[in-house]
């Protein structure tokens, strides 16, 4: 279900545009194999015309399910966009499509939302990862003196 605006309806009043996109409509497929999205795109947005172009601006917020990059522990990553702003031209050049007297939001809804996904998910910006977890979380006072020095004590064994 396609986030659309009437431009007839505009004519007389900006309109206000509040509900959620499922999650099938933000992305068609799963960018990263650490990000799941699960749950729908929730928007509220102010629709306007503005001197031959149609000006939205709003709010978007995505719930991601993620697992860690580094301890693969599953976690949810919200990407909020409050001040969110779209200016689209009727006219001209670079004037956009319109479906009759509406115009589909969603690709641009989309495209902002790609953009704000983490590169690398983590569930913490100081997490250890898988290893530390495994020693139950127990360091060395320092780094290894060298980074042979494992080897060296494999091989005298």
């Amino acid at each position: 279900m396609p986030l659309t605006v009437n431009l007839d309806d505009l004519k007389e009043a900006d309109q206000q545009l509040a509900g959620e996109l499922p999650p099938g409509a933000v992305a068609a497929s799963e960018p990263d194999e650490l990000i799941t999205v699960a749950q729908s795109l929730a928007y509220d947005l102010e629709a306007s015309l503005l001197d031959n172009a149609l000006l939205v601006r709003g709010r978007l917020e995505l719930p991601l399910d993620c697992e860690c990059a580094r301890c693969l522990k599953p976690f949810v990553h919200t990407i909020s966009l409050p001040d969110w702003a779209l200016h689209l031209p009727l006219e001209g050049e670079d004037a956009i499509e319109t479906d009759g007297d509406s115009v589909d939001l969603t690709p641009w809804v989309r495209e902002d939302i790609l953009l704000g996904f983490p590169r690398h998910p983590l569930c913490a910006p100081d997490c250890s990862g898988l290893a530390a977890k495994e020693d139950g979380g127990a360091h060395k006072a320092g780094p290894d003196p060298s980074p042979w020095a494992r080897l060296d004590d494999w091989k005298d064994e």
